[in-house]
């Protein structure tokens, strides 16, 4: 049985769908002390810093 391609708007969908469940994860409230503690190296972490060294320069 040979191997189906996807159509242009599947293939569309199937990478936006991975997408936002990607964003999803990234964006999660993540619980103290848990084993899914967010990583410092984490760019999301990164931000968070760069944005509070913003605001207290402000």
């Amino acid at each position: 049985m040979g191997v189906t391609r996807l159509k242009r708007k599947d293939r569309k969908n199937k990478t936006v769908s991975r997408l936002e469940v990607q964003f999803l994860k990234l964006g999660r409230n993540l619980e103290i002390g848990s084993r899914s503690q967010e990583s410092a190296k984490s760019q999301i972490a990164k931000n968070n810093a760069v944005l509070a060294q913003i605001e207290a320069q402000a």
